[in-house]
């Protein structure tokens, strides 16, 4: 089940938080509780994905993006998603993340987040994200133009130019595995 509480309480702190510029660092709190743990009592790695979401919720908050994104009726989703798993994560561990918006090209929005514990990156992802209309995908320029910033990203940093481009290497549909 999706941690509804934890989701209240971090967007209610990013609420008494003072406001994030577009490309500013969100810092957030979080412990692993035994309810995270997969079968190798350690931190499930969907659980991963989901207290990124926990920092990533608050730095759309805190930069405003949520409120533009809301006025013109879009919404974001995740298209895509590249994650690296270094250290584990045992129960009560304290944990803080990093998140990060990148920039953006013609279709996605990038955001770099990281969890460490104490001195050590435990993980990293790479979050491409997907404005979404009525009418289908939204350009980033348009959430840039309506939050009243540049239309053009900053660079995007060469690793993540890689993963876009070996992304547009990967076929789409994947092809059916053959049934026994």
């Amino acid at each position: 089940m999706y941690p509804f509480l934890r989701m209240f309480k971090e967007m209610a702190r990013a609420r008494r938080m003072p406001p994030l510029g577009l490309f500013d660092t969100h810092v957030s709190h979080h412990t692993c509780w035994p309810w995270d743990l997969d079968p190798w009592v350690e931190l499930n790695n969907g659980r991963t994905l989901t207290l990124y979401d926990l920092g990533r919720l608050p730095l759309g908050a805190r930069t405003g993006i949520h409120r533009h994104l809301i006025a013109q009726g879009w919404g974001m989703t995740v298209a895509g998603s590249s994650v690296r798993y270094r250290r584990r994560v045992t129960v009560f561990s304290k944990l803080v993340t990093y998140s990060r918006c990148l920039g953006w090209d013609a279709r996605f929005l990038y955001t770099e987040q990281s969890m460490w514990k104490g001195d050590e990156c435990t993980s990293q992802v790479l979050i491409r994200s997907a404005i979404v209309g009525k009418q289908g995908m939204v350009p980033p320029a348009d959430l840039a133009k309506a939050a009243g910033i540049s239309t053009l990203s900053p660079e995007l940093p060469n690793w993540v130019k890689a993963w876009i481009a070996a992304e547009a290497t990967r076929p789409w549909p994947p092809e059916r595995p053959p049934t026994l």
